[in-house]
């Protein structure tokens, strides 16, 4: 389960992410550092470089995966969807669009953009799906949020708690990536699991494993990055 990471030394970064994000003292590179509450969760994000990778000739790799412990559940959500799921998202406090609704944008490129920065996600009924491009033209594919979709027998909650759980490798042009693994509300315990099997899930989608894997950091939103792995 633990895969190549030194189990200390990620408990002893995750003890520090938390107690700095408490407002308490940690050892920093230069010394003691004290910590500062905020008034928001921070995110914890896992911080990647690779070695050994040509990403101009090796193979690109793309893998999702679902974690145990929801890393951000302040995700927003919108449902494109038909009258029965609108209705189901009302009920859960999740905003939705009719096609009416997305008709009256027009395929105003702006207006598209507008609504793609506005959430985080969003999920389509899946007798709407295939009309969101020709109702709203490439802009969500663009901004890297085509709908997930969401079959009529599906449990909506289920659906948005699975998307927000889920994280997603991408090898592109640079040899560094990121994902969000966790929130420092999370116990330590949680965070961890999350921290492990998301190391761990990544070095599966590499052609030498961990051998392509140079360093690994934790970071939380306002705290300094703890190396796990070098």
């Amino acid at each position: 389960m633990s895969g190549k990471l030194n189990s200390a030394l990620l408990e002893a970064a995750v003890d520090d992410i938390l107690a700095f994000a408490a407002g308490e003292e940690i050892d920093g590179a230069e010394g003691k550092v004290k910590g500062k509450k905020r008034n928001f969760t921070e995110t914890i994000e896992l911080q990647v470089t690779l070695k050994n990778y040509d990403p101009q000739r090796d193979k690109r790799f793309s893998g999702t995966f679902r974690l145990p412990n929801l890393p951000r559940p302040n995700l927003k959500c919108c449902m494109l969807g038909n009258a029965v799921h609108c209705e189901q998202a009302d009920k859960i406090d999740v905003d939705s669009m009719s096609v009416d609704d997305l008709k009256k944008l027009n395929r105003n490129k702006k207006l598209v953009k507008k609504l793609a920065k506005r959430y985080d996600f969003f999920m389509a009924s899946d007798n709407m799906i295939k009309q969101i491009p020709r109702l709203l033209g490439p802009g969500l594919t663009k901004a890297g949020k085509f709908p997930a979709l969401l079959a009529s027998g599906e449990d909506m909650q289920e659906k948005i708690d699975e998307l927000k759980s889920t994280i997603k490798f991408q090898m592109k042009k640079v040899m560094c990536l990121n994902v969000a693994v966790g929130n420092v509300s999370m116990t330590k315990k949680e965070v961890i699991v999350n921290v492990q099997l998301a190391a761990n899930f990544l070095a599966s989608l590499l052609k030498k494993q961990w051998q392509n894997i140079g360093v690994m950091y934790i970071k939380s939103t306002m705290g300094p990055p703890q190396q796990i792995y070098f």
